[in-house]
């Protein structure tokens, strides 16, 4: 198991996993946990730093259970966007997680934050490691859904084919259903998926 000695967070790993397991419930806990070890492979695979990919995928999570008054709370508190108030845990728990991480966990490392903000909406323009933990949420192994399988493919051979690929798939999965779309989501559709439609 990996050993954290970048000092990118002021506790070991066994540290982290324990907090995690305090905030959150076994299935989403066991949950982190397999997202870490595919943003671990696909960091290993596509020149990733691996201690940030392992932090990032094991707190991408961390604020999901909370509620709601502690997101509105943090909103105020921080001065984010105001908007984020029209939403809600699907968009608040990377965005406003990312904060509690950082106030709570000690993390400052902007390139995990970025990870841990945009692993739902995406981001017009994601380093390799956001985009690492983006798919890694997607694709981990306890993931059943039919569209998961060409995911695993794609993203195997491109990171950024597979990005195209989830983003597609979200924003046809929200639409079918008239579900919002957070603004963030369509400027990823529009940034990732035409150029590679051809691809997918």
């Amino acid at each position: 198991m990996i050993e954290y000695q970048q000092h990118l967070l002021p506790m070991t790993r066994n540290e982290l996993v324990e907090k995690l397991k305090q905030a959150l419930s076994q299935d989403r806990f066991e949950h982190v946990l397999r997202v870490e070890q595919t943003a671990i492979k696909l960091a290993q695979q596509y020149g990733v730093n691996v201690e940030k990919a392992s932090i990032a995928g094991l707190c991408h999570d961390y604020a999901k259970q909370r509620p709601d008054e502690d997101f509105i709370q943090e909103i105020k508190k921080d001065g984010l966007d105001p908007d984020l108030l029209n939403w809600n845990n699907a968009i608040w728990h990377g965005i406003v997680g990312a904060e509690m991480v950082k106030h709570e966990l000690g993390v400052w490392d902007e390139d995990i934050l970025n990870a841990i903000r945009h692993h739902t909406t995406g981001a017009p323009v994601m380093t390799k490691l956001e985009q690492v933990v983006y798919m890694a949420d997607y694709i981990e192994p306890g993931r059943t859904f039919d569209e998961v399988v060409r995911a695993r493919q794609l993203t195997a051979n491109s990171l950024t084919l597979g990005v195209a690929y989830q983003t597609e798939q979200t924003l046809m999965y929200l639409l079918t259903r008239d579900l919002s779309v957070y603004p963030m989501t369509i400027l990823t559709y529009n940034a990732w998926v035409p150029q590679n439609k051809g691809e997918l």
